[in-house]
C-alpha cells in the first residue's frame, strides 16, 4: 500500500520537475535595458522593437566579414536579412566602444520615436550574451562620404542630386528643430552620419549624441563637448554653448563640402592643410568662388544655383550664433530664389594667406564678403579615424 502511494508521487514529482527545468531553458532571456529615468511609454516603445540574438546571428551569417559595411569608433556594421525578407543594417557596439549606455539609451529612445522621410529608422534592438546591437534599415548606397570623397564614385552625384540631398539635410534638420514634439540638437552632424537609400534620399543617423531641449528652451551650456572637429560650432567648441544654431553650423560645413567634393582638412599644400570654411572664404573675397566647385560638375550645372547654395553655406557658418539663419529659414531659402541673402561675414578664426594656389577651374563672380564661423582656432586636418566622440574640459 505505501508504495503503491509513494512512488507514483515521486514520479510524479520528478516529471513535473523535468518539466520546469525544460521550461526555464526554453524561456527567453530577460533583456535588462539601459532605461533607467526613461519615462514608461517610451520604454514601451524601445522594449516593443526588440530582437532576439539568434535572429540577428542568423541574418548576418554570424557577423562574418563578407557581410561588413564598414567599421567605426563604435563598433561594425553588418548587413543582414530577417525571415521576412527585410534587409536591414546592424550595428554591433564593441565592448570597447566609446558610445556608452548613455549614448545607446539616447539613440534607442530618440529614433523610436522620430519619424520622417529624411531620418534613418530604427527596426530594433538587441542586448543579449554581452551584445549591444541596433538594428538599422538598410539603405543600399550607405554614407554619403564614401560616394562624396571617392575621386571615381563622386561623379554620380550630378548637380540635381547634391542639391536633393542637401534640401533632405535641411528638412530632417528642420524636424528635428522645429517640427518634432521635442525639440533636438544632433551635435554630430557630418558626411558619414547622412546615409543614402537607393534613390540617393538622404535620411539623418547616430542620435548617441543627440541633446533634448525642453517647452521654450533654445540654448544650453555643457562641460562635455562631444562630437567631430572641423563641424563643430566655435562657441560649442570652446565654451561649450550649445543650440540648434550648433547644428546650423555643421550644416553649413556640410554643404561647402558637398558643393566642392572635398573633405573638410583636405585642401593642402606643401605647409600645411586647410579647412574647406578659410578655402571657401578666401574664394569668396576674391570673386574666383567657382574655383572651389567640384570639377566633376564643371559646366554641368547652373552657375546661379551653385553660387546660392555656397551662400547659404557661408551664411550657416559665420561666428556669431545669432547671425546664422534658423533651418526654416534655410530651407525658404534654398526653395525660393525670390528671397534676398544677406552678405556673409568673415568667419572666425579665418587665416588668411598670400600665394594661394588658384584652382584649375576659372569663373569670375564677384561678392563682397562679411563675417563667418569656423570649427577651430587654426586650420585642423580631419582625423582620419571617423571617432565621432570627442571630449574637452573648456576653460
Amino acid at each position: 500500500m505505501v508504495l503503491a502511494i509513494t512512488i507514483p508521487l515521486v514520479a510524479a514529482f520528478f516529471l513535473i520537475s523535468l518539466i520546469c527545468i525544460c521550461f526555464w531553458r526554453r524561456r527567453k532571456p530577460v533583456v535588462r535595458l539601459p532605461l533607467d529615468g526613461t519615462r514608461p511609454e517610451e520604454i514601451a516603445s524601445v522594449e516593443s522593437l526588440l530582437l532576439d540574438i539568434s535572429t540577428l546571428r542568423a541574418a548576418t551569417a554570424n557577423f562574418s566579414e563578407e557581410n561588413k559595411l564598414g567599421e567605426g569608433g563604435f563598433g561594425a556594421v553588418y548587413k543582414g536579412l530577417l525571415p521576412d525578407g527585410r534587409e536591414i543594417a546592424v550595428k554591433r557596439l564593441s565592448t570597447s566602444s566609446s558610445q556608452g549606455f548613455g549614448e545607446l539609451r539616447n539613440e534607442l529612445v530618440l529614433v523610436a520615436k522620430l519619424q520622417h522621410r529624411n531620418l534613418v529608422r530604427l527596426l530594433g534592438v538587441c542586448m543579449e550574451e554581452q551584445e549591444k546591437l541596433l538594428v538599422y534599415e538598410y539603405l543600399p548606397n550607405r554614407s554619403l562620404d564614401t560616394i562624396l570623397f571617392d575621386p571615381k564614385k563622386r561623379e554620380q552625384l550630378n548637380w540635381g542630386k547634391r542639391n536633393k540631398i542637401i534640401g533632405g539635410i535641411a528638412r530632417g534638420l528642420l524636424y528635428l528643430h522645429e517640427e518634432s514634439q521635442l525639440k533636438i540638437i544632433h551635435r554630430d552632424l557630418k558626411a558619414s552620419n547622412i546615409l543614402l537609400d537607393a534613390d540617393l534620399n538622404p535620411k539623418i543617423s547616430d542620435f548617441g549624441l543627440a541633446r533634448i531641449f525642453g517647452g521654450d528652451q533654445t540654448q544650453g551650456t555643457t562641460s562635455r563637448v562631444v562630437g567631430t572637429f572641423g563641424y563643430m560650432a566655435p562657441e560649442y567648441a570652446m565654451h561649450g554653448q550649445i543650440s540648434i544654431k550648433s547644428d546650423v553650423y555643421s550644416f553649413g560645413v556640410l554643404v561647402l563640402e558637398i558643393v566642392t567634393g572635398r573633405k573638410n582638412g583636405g585642401f593642402s599644400n606643401s605647409e600645411y592643410a586647410e579647412d574647406i570654411v578659410n578655402y571657401v572664404w578666401e574664394r569668396w573675397v576674391k570673386g574666383t568662388i567657382l574655383e572651389i566647385l567640384d570639377p566633376s560638375l564643371t559646366n554641368h550645372c547652373p552657375r546661379s544655383e551653385v553660387l546660392r547654395c555656397v551662400h547659404i553655406g557661408l551664411l550657416c557658418v559665420q561666428e556669431n550664433p545669432s547671425d546664422r539663419p534658423n533651418m526654416s529659414q534655410i530651407v525658404v531659402m534654398f526653395n525660393s530664389n525670390s528671397v534676398s541673402l544677406q552678405a556673409p561675414s568673415k568667419p572666425a578664426f579665418c587665416i588668411g594667406r598670400s600665394g594661394m594656389d588658384s584652382g584649375a577651374y576659372s569663373n569670375e563672380y564677384n561678392l563682397s564678403g562679411g563675417t563667418h564661423d569656423q570649427s577651430s582656432s587654426k586650420s585642423i586636418p580631419a582625423s582620419p579615424n571617423e571617432v565621432s566622440i570627442t571630449e574637452l574640459e573648456p576653460r
